[in-house]
């Protein structure tokens, strides 16, 4: 088992900016406002050949009448809980605070071993900086700067030394299996539709915030877990709105990361309000989605809230409006609730295996011949169309290479024919089905003929009796 390091302090600090070069990531969003991360993050480091955890959190507060707050703070506590250790960053040139005594009294409540970091000690003498915080009690203190670098590796090197079990320990743990691969899940979705419910929901915990407020998760949150054997990522982000309604840098960076994560997720969740059916928003991030290739599960959460008559309408809707979407499982859910949230992940796990299928060339190409016979291509200026043969040419999602002639002109309504049995035929659902076409080339393009002696005779017989008729 890894070594698991918890990052906490007050906000604005410099713990976002710390994660991401302890993680050598971009994870974490970083900007000049206080207490933006509000999820605990967890990322994955190295130094040299040794890895570790390393989890981000929100900053602790000292103002029990924010409900947020709160939050964020148990969320930080949580990872303190889980963590072999702690890394207290503090301000260097703020100097020691009331909160950080706080903080320090707080942190003493857990039997975790804390290391005390002052940051922002860029042009600071170490010794002078680092004078005031003895005050909290702490012996091991490392003076580093995140922006610039400094001093991390150092503090790491002996961090690390102090928690990393022995060899002979790390040699007695069962050795895991790299067999089964890790399915990565992205939930998506309109702003307070439910995504971080659901997160919690399917993990059997309170692992993201959730708060009756649009915009709770501004980050994107990676989880892993298993279920059944089967290990997963899900990937929480931020709700994404219509571009003319987003005025904060903040949320553009958050709509940054979501869509990020459904170009590095394998399988996208998208969940939807029921109360509010699909919207022009939804139609848009589907779009985003398809253009993706990513496999696709669509999720109509608040479910159990609905009488029957308002629930037969929002089946009707969806079918009309989603009939772009055949390959996609529609899943009616309650987050809340938990009713039909299992399902979602044997939709799931259809979705990543046909994404990842891989097809031997024959079996495409006999159902080529059956389809053709069945329903030849259409005539084109008198001259029919000729597909020859086809091979998988990639995958997630699958794509599929068609060699033959006038390709160019072969209509939508036939790609759809080929690709609607081809997905019937190798059970391809939850994942779209790309096609693609390739022209023969002409051997004689481009080359002359040139005529015999024999033949340049015999045109010119040919000329003069035409002439005389």
């Amino acid at each position: 088992m890894l070594p698991t390091i918890a990052i906490i302090g007050r906000p604005n600090v410099g713990k976002s900016t710390l994660f991401n070069v302890l993680t050598q990531s971009r994870d974490a969003l970083v900007a000049d406002e206080a207490g933006l991360t509000r999820d605990r993050q967890l990322g994955r480091g190295r130094l040299e050949t040794q890895e570790y955890f390393v989890f981000d959190t929100g900053g602790l507060f000292n103002d029990q009448s924010d409900a947020m707050a709160d939050l964020v703070t148990q969320q930080a506590l949580q990872a303190v809980k889980e963590a072999d250790c702690v890394l207290f960053v503090v301000d260097g040139k703020a100097g020691l605070m009331p909160v950080d005594e706080f903080i320090m009294r707080q942190l003493r409540t857990f039997d975790t071993k804390i290391y005390l970091v002052i940051n922002k000690t860029e042009n600071l003498d170490e010794l002078s900086a680092s004078n005031e915080f003895y005050r909290l009690g702490i012996n091991k203190i490392h003076a580093i700067s995140s922006a610039h670098r400094q001093g991390i590796e150092s503090m790491m090197e002996s961090v690390l030394a102090e928690i990393v079990p022995p060899v002979e320990a790390l040699e007695d743990e069962p050795e895991t299996s790299d067999d089964i691969p890790t399915i990565k899940v992205a939930i998506v979705g309109r702003p307070n539709v439910g995504k971080s419910t659901l997160v919690n929901r399917m993990l059997g915990e309170d692992r993201v915030i959730t708060f009756d407020q649009p915009g709770t998760t501004r980050d994107s949150i990676a989880i892993p877990f298993e279920r059944d054997g089967q290990p997963y990522i899900l990937i929480d982000t931020a709700g994404i709105r219509r571009r003319a309604r987003v005025y904060e840098m903040i949320e553009k960076f958050s709509i940054i990361k979501s869509l990020q994560s459904i170009e590095n997720a394998h399988v996208i969740l998208m969940l939807m309000d029921a109360r509010e059916g699909m919207t022009d928003q939804d139609a848009s991030l589907l779009g985003a989605i398809l253009d993706s290739g990513r496999g696709l599960i669509i999720a109509v959460n608040k479910w159990d809230g609905l009488q029957t008559e308002e629930r037969e309408l929002v089946k009707t809707n969806l079918d009309r409006k989603l009939h772009f979407l055949d390959f996609a499982t529609i899943h009616f859910i309650s987050a809340l609730h938990g009713s039909g949230v299992g399902n979602l992940f044997d939709s799931i796990k259809k979705a990543y295996h046909a994404a990842n299928s891989q097809i031997q060339t024959s079996q495409l190409n006999d159902l080529l011949q059956e389809l053709l016979i069945a329903n030849p291509p259409p005539a084109i200026r008198g001259r029919r169309i000729k597909l020859r043969y086809i091979h998988q040419s990639g995958y997630n999602p699958p794509r599929f290479m068609i060699h033959g002639n006038q390709v160019d002109e072969l209509p939508e309504s036939y790609k759809r024919y080929l690709i609607n049995h081809i997905r019937e035929k190798f059970k391809l659902q939850g994942t779209p089905v790309r096609l693609e076409f390739k022209q023969g080339e002409n051997p004689f393009e481009g080359r002359k003929n040139t005529l015999t002696p024999h033949q340049v005779k015999k045109r010119r017989r040919l000329m003069k009796h035409v002439k005389r008729n």
